[in-house]
């Protein structure tokens, strides 16, 4: 009997990630889910450099910026709450000191841009369709940074809103890169914040936006977390406390789905070797100084030098 229906996958014939791969991940905070374990594997990758932009308008005007190599002043910036702010940026980038805020936006326009002429793959995971719009400067802003929602228009984009959006930002990354293969998904993370039905309605027009674009575009491809998270996992154990973000199960479980349809099976082995170091590197000793503790550590540096000499890149 079966007990789960399964979303069908066929691991991709050509563009393969792979330890020679440079991956661009931009977008919601699943987006650095899937980043999360890139990096925990030591795959090359750079996680949305302007922290987490939920929205295609968002990750459109950073990909505009990083094409212009926009220098950001004074000007760009908000003073609110005793700290200044970017309506470009997530919060984290935020600071009291406006001086840093502006080195670390210029800073990651720079790294982006270079970036991106070696990346191979970039991943966009898009959150939601809703959008604030800032009325006192009639713009899209990617974060409102607390400040009170009655200065904010709320808004839904369009699918064509949508599908004119992200195809502004291929054709932006294929004119810094004609090489990259992109690769779409929608965040399985439910915004219930807009309402059970809005959500629905937020996640279709995504999806359908994302499809008109793979079927024009060469070298864009879709990735069904959503799909995979409502279906296949359609279980609130799936979900941590809150009820609405995936938990550790469904993260490793979208990424296994991930690495069947995405991952070059060559480095199967190599992610097996890395693992098993990642999880020796947290184990805690009952007698640090033991000899059988020793002997531990000396086999786990064994293998990371083994591991250096194959990527002299990686780091542990």
């Amino acid at each position: 009997m079966k007990f789960q229906t399964t979303i069908p996958l066929e691991k991709q014939p050509r563009n393969l990630i792979d330890y020679n791969s440079n991956i661009l991940l931009l977008g919601s905070c699943f987006s650095e889910n899937i980043g999360d374990k890139l990096a925990y594997f030591k795959l090359q990758n750079c996680q949305n450099p302007f922290g987490i932009l939920f929205h295609p308008k968002a990750i459109e005007q950073f990909i505009t910026d990083v094409s212009n190599t926009k220098t950001f002043t004074k000007d760009d910036l908000i003073y609110v709450n005793e700290r200044y702010h970017s309506f470009d940026a997530h919060s984290s980038l935020s600071n009291v000191d406006e001086h840093i805020v502006l080195n670390n936006l210029n800073s990651q326009i720079k790294s982006t841009a270079k970036f991106l002429k070696n990346t191979s793959h970039v991943l966009i995971t898009l959150g939601t369709a809703w959008v604030y719009r800032f009325t006192e400067k009639n713009r899209i802003v990617a974060n409102c940074h607390k400040i009170p929602q009655k200065k904010f228009q709320k808004e839904i984009l369009s699918i064509q809103e949508i599908t004119d959006s992200l195809a502004t930002i291929v054709a932006l990354i294929k004119k810094i890169n004609p090489k990259i293969t992109l690769l779409f998904t929608v965040s399985p993370i439910r915004h219930l914040k807009d309402g059970f039905v809005e959500n629905t309605q937020s996640k279709s027009h995504l999806i359908s936006a994302i499809h008109t674009i793979i079927k024009s575009k060469k070298n864009t491809h879709y990735f069904p977390s959503f799909e995979i998270m409502m279906d296949e996992l359609r279980d609130y154990r799936f979900y941590k406390e809150d009820m609405v973000h995936p938990n550790a199960t469904a993260i490793n479980y979208i990424w296994e789905r991930f690495m069947y349809a995405w991952v070059s099976e060559k480095i199967y082995p190599i992610l097996k070797e890395i693992d098993t170091i990642q999880k020796a590197s947290l184990h805690k000793p009952f007698y640090p100084k033991s000899e059988a503790h020793q002997k531990f550590l000396k086999n786990i540096a064994q293998k990371k030098e083994e591991i250096k000499k194959k990527l002299p890149f990686v780091s542990f």
